[in-house]
């Protein structure tokens, strides 16, 4: 059995929780299966029974398009590239709505069955319309009718599951939860410093570390607000880049600039580093803070307490699923306005919350280390990628044999 694999992210171009997937997934499955991946822009690695090709597009050809729509058309061009190449595999495999047409086009024309992976859904992420314009409208139609097509309906996460029977009309027992998973080898605490003494922190004091994205769902903002009430003895330590739009990325340098001017200690990495960086930062952390407004599951929290980091999250999501209150950390409770669900009613209070928080974790650090082995042991126990390849295969082996 051979499956596709159709991804916007893959290797070396990851920038977010669905690339991480797709590399872990594809590279554990293919120790079991023959998999193929096709994505935007450049491919690497692979083996005898990993093939990965990559994708470009010419954005030339759409040069008469409005700016904000150049990215959809160009991401119609590649899945049509995605399915014109030929495909022999037994089953499609998509991620993110950049791919979702392309799946609908393969599942048609060369009759395999259809499978999505929800990483997110795009009715949740309306701030994206700062991004695409009308073409947000499309990225939630072409999310939309994929779904009423594919054959199964992955969902990494119970509260992602809830999201998708609410909003689009599917029989329940069409989707299948099957978690997001970590490498617990790749992972792990590291008392290396080479990496990171070039960005300037101090290690003789501890730190908070955010990574992630500069978005409105990664809730970082909100972050960004409660540093004045957070402990000064404390480094910020805030690794984000790739901001979604020109606004945001202007709204995160003014908060910054503002906090910064009676805060000293707040160093910002404005990279998307590499993982071995990534994995020294969350080493000599001593709270990671993951303040999403919205998070179908939170690979970031994974990786943290993978390498023995407290984390601070906000009740949101996927995220209580991964981080046990009191135990491998601690849930901040985000009340959300029912006109408006993806901001909060009292942006202040959470941001104070976050803070309070952030600040109870990382008062007896002795308290704080054993929240960090105690989430490094609910990793290695759960989340593992050799045991979602397992799911992942026996749901392919049920949709293949149907069809």
């Amino acid at each position: 059995m051979k499956a596709l694999f159709l991804t916007n992210e893959y290797p070396p171009n990851v920038y977010g929780g669905a690339g991480v997937h797709v590399e872990y997934l594809c590279k554990e499955l293919s120790r079991i299966m023959d998999v193929e991946t096709r994505s935007f822009g450049g491919a690497a690695g692979g083996n005898e029974h990993l093939v990965s090709k990559g994708f470009s597009a010419d954005e030339k050809r759409f040069s008469g398009a409005p700016k904000n729509l150049r990215a959809v058309f160009t991401t119609l061009e590649r899945c049509l590239d995605f399915v014109g190449t030929g495909v022999d595999a037994n089953l499609v495999h998509c991620h993110t709505w950049y791919t979702h047409m392309a799946g609908i086009w393969a599942k048609l024309n060369y009759n395999i069955p259809l499978i999505l992976t929800t990483h997110s859904l795009e009715p949740l992420r309306p701030w994206k319309r700062e991004q695409l314009g009308n073409g947000y409208d499309f990225s939630c139609w072409v999310e939309k009718t994929a779904i009423n097509m594919a054959d199964a309906i992955i969902a990494v996460s119970e509260d992602t599951k809830k999201d998708v029977l609410k909003i689009f009309d599917v029989p329940e027992d069409k989707i299948h939860i099957i978690h997001n998973g970590i490498d617990c080898e790749e992972f792990s605490k590291k008392s290396e410093t080479s990496l990171i003494q070039r960005f300037g922190i101090d290690f003789s004091r501890p730190y908070l570390l955010f990574v992630g994205r500069i978005t409105r769902q990664k809730g970082i903002i909100h972050l960004v607000n409660a540093i004045p009430e957070i402990n000064p003895e404390l480094q910020v330590v805030l690794c984000a880049g790739a901001p979604d739009t020109p606004e945001i990325a202007n709204e995160m340098k003014e908060s910054v600039e503002r906090v910064s001017a009676n805060r000293p200690g707040i160093i910002w990495i404005r990279e998307m580093v590499d993982k071995q960086t990534l994995i020294q930062l969350y080493s000599h952390a001593a709270v990671f803070c993951c303040p999403s407004i919205y998070e179908p599951f939170g690979i970031i929290n994974l990786e943290a307490m993978a390498c023995e980091v407290p984390v601070v999250g906000s009740r949101v999501g996927g995220i209580p699923e991964v981080v046990e209150h009191e135990k491998s950390g601690l849930l901040v409770d985000l009340k959300q306005m029912q006109e408006s669900p993806f901001e909060p009613i009292d942006p202040k209070k959470f941001s104070h919350d976050l803070a309070e928080a952030v600040n109870n974790v990382t008062c007896n650090m002795n308290i704080a280390a054993g929240m960090g082995k105690n989430g490094r042991d609910r990793v290695e126990k759960i989340f593992s990628w050799k045991s979602i390849a397992a799911q992942t295969k026996t749901l392919y082996e049920k949709l293949v044999k149907a069809r």
